[in-house]
């Protein structure tokens, strides 16, 4: 077994041990990131480890390992721009816990990159490009570094709101369990776009173009999907919704929407961030603003959702989360005040405890789990 095959093990053998944990952010701001930061969290008792700087880089937003090859790559910035001051990818070698060397970076074809997806094969990475809508991929060579770029794909249009929903605003990027299709929420055209992939080329064919519809105006930020690829839920960043949708053939119908928020609250707020639960029972979606987590519990035969609760997240704007190893943990990262939290969570019941005193961190936006040993 491949070193990086080994992160499905660490719900169980390894979880005696601290897990490893990188830290992708904005740079500069109030929190005067530097870069990709590391630290290690214990399943045991919820603890984090100290805090290192693993990597400089700019604008290190969002993190993705690769499944085999002991490399991580984030979006962000080059040290010296391109000519069309695009974002980039790039790649660095884990050398050792909290350590990174930086490999290569590459355009990715549009601005302001926000997510990132690795196929099946290991030998592309899709990317939404929030800033200019565009959706790229990019080929990767034999030893996992950016080669070239194999597709940019430009949307055009706009949705009703006139400040968030401009033009295309792509904010995330999913490949199908078959490795055949690549799915992208589009913030500012109220899609959920299907593009058909071939994997031998790293191409998406834009004549394949399908998409599922939100309300207009709901503004579909992230995707969260169930194992068996069944069920979708969409998180509507501009609507504080979460919309539950069946798969059927090669597109998803909605099935209702449900407020992330309390019925009582006035106040302002996006969502951020979604995930289901390992065990596919509960539902979670991060509101800024609010400053909470909604839990919702989901039927597994019709997919709707029902709201468990709304709970503090431990700090201000909590852009991003993850279900930590074991899936008694979610782990919350504040962009508004610096801080990661950790919030204690019943599989059974899928309900949040108290978070914890907080870990400071300069300007948090992502949270990337790493296998123990490489």
């Amino acid at each position: 077994m491949k070193a990086f095959a080994l992160y499905p093990l660490l719900a169980t053998a390894l979880l005696a041990e601290p897990v490893p944990m990188f830290i992708g952010t904005q740079t500069g701001g109030s929190g005067k990131s530097e870069g990709i930061y590391a630290t290690t969290f214990d399943p045991a008792d919820g603890s984090f480890g100290p805090l290192t700087l693993a990597a400089k880089y700019k604008q290190p937003g969002f993190l993705i390992l690769h499944p085999e090859k002991p490399l991580l790559y984030c979006t962000g910035a080059p040290e010296t721009a391109y000519p069309d001051k695009s974002s980039s990818l790039a790649a660095f070698r884990i050398e050792g816990p909290g350590k990174l060397s930086f490999l290569k970076d590459l355009s990715t074809g549009g601005n302001d990159a926000c997510h990132l997806a690795l196929d099946a094969t290991g030998r592309t990475i899709a990317i939404a490009n929030y800033g200019d809508g565009h959706i790229s991929t990019v080929r990767l060579d034999g030893d996992g570094l950016p080669d070239s770029r194999a597709t940019v794909i430009a949307n055009t249009g706009k949705g009703p709101n006139k400040v968030r929903q401009e033009k295309p605003h792509a904010h995330g990027v999913y490949f199908d369990p078959q490795n055949q299709h690549l799915f992208v929420p589009d913030l500012g055209l109220d899609h959920l776009w299907s593009y058909a992939f071939d994997a031998k080329t790293s191409t998406l064919d834009p004549a394949s173009a399908t998409f599922f519809e939100a309300t207009p105006g709901a503004g579909p930020r992230h995707v969260a999907f169930t194992a068996d690829f069944r069920f979708a839920y969409i998180v509507n960043e501009l609507e504080n919704t979460v919309t539950a949708c069946r798969k059927t053939g090669e597109k998803f119908e909605a099935i209702h929407s449900i407020s992330t928020l309390p019925a009582d609250w006035k106040g302002g707020n996006t969502t951020a961030e979604i995930d289901v639960h390992p065990n596919g029972k509960f539902v979670y979606a991060s509101n800024r603003g609010h400053d909470s987590i909604a839990v919702f519990s989901r039927d597994e035969d019709s997919g709707r959702l029902s709201l468990v609760g709304i709970t503090p997240c431990g700090g201000e704007t909590p852009r991003h989360f993850k279900i930590a190893p074991g899936g008694k943990w979610l782990i919350c990262a504040h962009q508004g005040d610096n801080t990661i939290s950790a919030l204690p969570l019943d599989p059974a019941t899928g309900k949040l405890g108290t978070a914890a005193a907080p870990f400071s961190c300069p300007n948090p936006i992502c949270i990337l789990f790493a296998p123990a040993k490489n």
